[in-house]
């Protein structure tokens, strides 16, 4: 099929790449340049009915300034994509204001960051039945065998997304506060050792384990260069929100989300684990920590 892909960051322009090497023809947008128009008004003008563009740009203005106006240059029965995180309660007020127009709006939760063009993205896709099947080949391109599905309605996708990456940050928490008690030990562990054990037979075997085993090659075992600063990009709060009015008690990823504050004001071992960790499966950047502020080996 033929579609647009508007963002060719670290994960669009992976996306763009795996499509096209499954045989879609792939029209391509970005505001920084490279792509195959230079305004979403030519992407669009580059596109037969039923045109699908696909949005994989930052949730909030970005995705909302984008949407809005291709609400203006889109026909009916056309269809928008958002793959970004974006908030499932603004993905359902996009649906209904495209619907107003006759356009189809369709929110898919993607996960795989920057390795989703080698081994695929899994999708949690929500929306309309018509819109979906549409796009469905495109779907099955990114996903891997197994890892793909229409899980709900409107809104579905990205509330799916939402609280998969609340359950990724209790888990990557508990990799970090594990490791830092084994850091901190009287015994002389090599960290990178045993994180490479634990992949083989343990019940705590992840691909988080294999990433972080990565981290340990790249930045030392004890991740000297990296600072224990870690961001949080929404989702996390908004996953602990819900729960809330849901009245379900979410104390594990609660505690993740207060770490990550608690990152930014003082140093500590469990928070460049879970830095170096984004670093791995994101490529989120990480803080280098400034050459005057680097200790010595504390082994």
């Amino acid at each position: 099929m033929k579609l647009a892909m508007v963002g060719l960051g670290r994960m669009g322009g992976n996306m763009v790449k795996r499509l096209e090497g499954d045989g879609h023809e792939l029209a391509t947008y970005a505001r920084s340049g490279g792509g195959t128009a230079s305004s979403l008004e030519e992407l669009v003008g580059q596109l037969e009915p039923t045109r699908v563009v696909w949005l994989m740009i930052p949730a909030g203005d970005p995705t909302e300034g984008a949407f809005q106006e291709l609400l203006g240059l889109l026909d009916e029965g056309d269809v928008i994509v958002d793959g970004g995180n974006s908030n499932f309660r603004d993905s359902q007020r996009r649906h209904g204001l495209a619907a107003e127009k006759g356009i189809h709006f369709v929110d898919a939760g993607v996960s795989g960051g920057v390795w989703g063009l080698e081994v695929g993205y899994c999708l949690m896709v929500g929306g309309d039945d018509e819109p979906v099947q549409e796009v469905e080949p495109a779907f099955r391109t990114l996903a891997p065998k197994d890892g793909y599905a229409h899980v709900g309605p409107s809104g579905a996708g990205h509330f799916v997304k939402m609280v998969h990456n609340g359950i990724e940050y209790g888990l990557m928490q508990a990799y970090a506060e594990g490791f830092e008690v084994m850091e901190r030990s009287e015994f002389d562990l090599d960290l990178h050792e045993i994180a490479g054990i634990w992949r083989y037979g343990s019940v705590v075997r992840s691909w988080l384990l294999e990433l972080l085993v990565a981290a340990f090659e790249k930045e030392g075992t004890h991740l000297e260069r990296i600072e224990g600063y870690v961001e949080d990009s929404g989702e996390g709060r908004w996953t602990i929100a819900e729960a809330i009015a849901e009245d379900v008690p979410v104390p594990v990823i609660s505690s993740a989300l207060f770490a990550r504050f608690a990152s930014r004001q003082e140093e500590s071992f469990a928070a460049k684990i879970t830095a170096a960790l984004r670093n791995q499966f994101g490529g989120h950047a990480v803080k280098a920590v400034e050459q005057a502020k680097q200790s010595p080996d504390p082994r």
